[in-house]
């Protein structure tokens, strides 16, 4: 169905296990209950004891974080009763409230956060922020220090707070604009050498707000730049410090229309330097290395407070984890959530699990700034193949494929960017990260659980490494990779990805990522003449696996990469054997699969593997290849008419029509073949 566009990168959804709507209408009445938790913790709310506020707040803030909990609270309009307490006169107040809305904004999902919104949680939330702005000079006077709630620890919950609802309602960053906000996230940018934990949620907030702003780009001054700039000069080793880079980089890479050209020039050239340096970084070796100085500092601290020594942390953890189990909880349950942005899920004192945090981020983020880089702006996400090329047909109808042929032009990297990237080897370190994380840092993150955390996200980088390694795939001249050999090299590097491990073929994120890099890889490939990697039975095995998974995408990939492999074993001599079997392997997916996308996608790589040939001839007729197909035809028709227009959109729709017309073309051409 044409080639693939680029997969663009947006910002990771901070709450993918967020409550939808229909959640909360199912269990509004099992929230009705007086006596829920909900109501006795809002009551609370109303005391007129600091203390008994700060215990509901911080009691709420744990709460939310069982998502089922979630509607009892926003029934008894949880927002407006907490969203006061952000002025509260209590600074401990003021701190935990903003920590219970940040929760229920992350655990909520986007429905929530767009809930709030409507609530006007950010008039309060504003004024909160700017207050602690003009207290920060405060929090770093000497009488201040030491005392427990300082600006910046409530400045840090409320700009959380905002990145999330930022993350998830359009009305949020238009409020963001029009409340002038960019002036409060400079100000705790430029706090990054005392307090670094507010100044990177500053710049996680900052990437998001900026991420395609016009409006806000056109207020950004120099005073913004010059901040970023700063940021990515700074010469500190800490991987906080590369992570804050890294963020500074992409938010600069989405204001740069701001600058003049010589200055984007420049600003390109460090954005590079700045993801070279963060990708440059071997997680396999630093993660074990953070491990072991952790190790040092709590049994140098323990002998200091005689307390039991730090070679009995593990032993203490596992009998804290059987105690969980023995009481109905899952271990280590507020850990193993899939979202990063709960409050208070990594305590300060844990020093080396928070810069190996920091490390993986950074190289994740890195990633996605490179893959956003190699990729055009139109497309988004869930949108589906390029445009059919086929001629109008009825589902076209008003110029549809005229207006919409646009939409998935490939990219053409600038002569400028192009060198910047390969100058600081950018291809070949994106390459290196999807490789499987260490076996040694995976062991050790596996054996103990306060590290388990990290698990998840080197996974996460091998993933947008993958996907990004697509994106320079289909953007950047393939000389640069190396030519045909180069080419060859990663095409088996992906390869022995896709079989080195049975688990990996049950992964879904993993699939999709590898599917897309490796359909890309062989489609330059098969337009070059270059000789194909995979043999019939790794083939048949990968797409036996891919095209068994519930994602569309995965089993379109898989799909494609069969059509675009045989297409290249039909021009060559003895290959009819793999041929039937790849033909037998569309024809039967073709039939049986519910969704028309991938009927589709099957029916288009058939087109393409017997279009032409004596093997592809012969495998075709040893397959009953023109008899199935005429069986299958009025099936296909009448499930399009029947489901099409109230499943799909309308390009999915437009590229089935497409497929609906060449699939009787194709009939007519296997006709006239077997009449000669």
């Amino acid at each position: 169905m044409g080639k693939t566009k680029n997969n663009k990168f947006k910002r990771p959804s901070f709450s993918p296990d967020g409550l939808p709507a229909a959640a909360v209408k199912q269990t509004v009445e099992e929230s009705e209950d007086e006596d829920s938790p909900a109501a006795e913790l809002l009551q609370k709310l109303q005391s007129p004891s600091a203390d008994v506020r700060d215990y509901a707040c911080a009691s709420i803030s744990r709460v939310v974080q069982q998502s089922q909990m979630i509607p009892g609270f926003l029934q008894r309009d949880a927002v407006r009763k907490i969203g006061p307490l952000l002025l509260d006169r209590s600074l401990a107040v003021r701190e935990t409230a903003a920590g219970a809305l940040r929760n229920l904004s992350a655990c909520g999902g986007p429905e929530v956060c767009e809930d709030m919104v409507r609530q006007d949680v950010l008039t309060p939330l504003s004024a909160l922020l700017r207050e602690c702005c003009t207290g920060f000079d405060m929090s770093s006077s000497p009488t201040m220090k030491g005392q427990k709630h300082t600006a910046e620890d409530i400045a840090n919950e409320a700009v959380n707070l905002l990145w999330n609802l930022c993350e998830s309602s359009s009305t949020a960053v238009s409020v963001f604009n029009k409340a002038g906000l960019l002036d409060v996230l400079l100000h705790c940018l430029q706090r990054h050498p005392q307090n670094m934990e507010l100044a990177v949620s500053a710049a996680y907030c900052l990437h998001t707000v900026t991420e395609e702003n016009e409006e806000l780009v056109r207020s950004v001054n120099a005073a913004m730049f010059g901040v970023l700039e700063n940021i990515l000069s700074s010469a500190h080793t800490s991987m906080e410090y590369t992570l804050l880079r890294t963020l500074a980089a992409g938010s600069l890479l989405n204001l740069k229309s701001g600058l003049s050209s010589a200055q984007q020039s420049q600003t390109l050239t460090a954005l590079a330097t700045t993801l070279s340096h963060s990708l440059s970084l071997d997680a396999g070796e630093l993660i074990p290395e953070l491990w072991r100085a952790e190790a040092v500092r709590l049994a140098t601290e323990s002998d200091h407070s005689d307390a039991r020594p730090a070679g009995h942390e593990a032993e203490e953890m596992e009998e804290d984890m059987k105690d969980e189990k023995m009481n109905g909880r899952k271990p280590n349950d507020r850990m193993s959530k899939t979202n990063d942005d709960v409050s208070d899920l990594l305590p300060r004192d844990r020093l080396e699990l928070r810069e190996a945090k920091a490390l993986l981020s950074a190289q994740q983020t890195s990633l996605e700034i490179i893959g956003n880089m190699c990729c055009s702006d139109e497309p988004s996400d869930d949108e589906w193949e390029e445009m059919s090329s086929s001629d109008e047909s009825e589902m076209c109808a008003g110029g549809m494929s005229d207006t919409n042929s646009s939409l998935f032009s490939p990219l053409c990297l600038s002569a400028e960017l192009h060198t910047i990237l390969l100058n600081h080897s950018i291809p070949q370190q994106v390459l290196k990260k999807a490789e499987f994380p260490s076996a040694a840092a995976l062991e050790l993150c596996s054996k103990y659980p306060t590290w388990k955390c990290l698990l998840k996200k080197m996974h996460r980088v091998q993933c947008r490494a993958l996907t990004c390694l697509h994106n320079i795939l289909s953007s950047v001249d393939t000389e640069s990779l190396g030519g045909a050999s180069g080419l060859q090299v990663v095409a088996q590097h992906l390869s022995s990805l896709v079989f080195s491990s049975a688990e990996s073929l049950k992964d879904e994120e993993f699939l999709e990522a590898v599917t897309s890099a490796l359909r890309s890889l062989l489609q330059i490939m098969a337009t070059k003449n270059i000789p194909q990697c995979m043999t019939p039975h790794q083939l048949m095995s990968f797409c036996e696996a891919a095209t068994s998974c519930e994602l569309v995408s995965v089993r379109v990939n898989a799909l494609a990469i069969l059509g675009i492999t045989g297409s290249s074993l039909s021009k060559e001599k003895n290959t009819a054997d793999t041929l039937q079997l790849i033909g037998n392997a569309l024809l039967n997916i073709a039939m049986k699969d519910s969704n028309l996308v991938v009927c589709g996608e099957a029916l288009d790589a058939l087109f393409d593997v017997f279009a032409d040939g004596d093997e592809a001839e012969k495998a075709g007729k040893n397959i009953n290849l023109l008899s199935s197909l005429k069986a299958f035809q009025p099936g296909f028709r009448a499930k399009l008419r029947k489901e099409g227009r109230g499943k799909y959109s309308p390009d999915q729709l437009c590229v089935l029509d497409n497929i609906r017309i060449n699939l009787k073309r194709f009939i007519s051409y296997l006709e006239n073949l077997q009449r000669k």
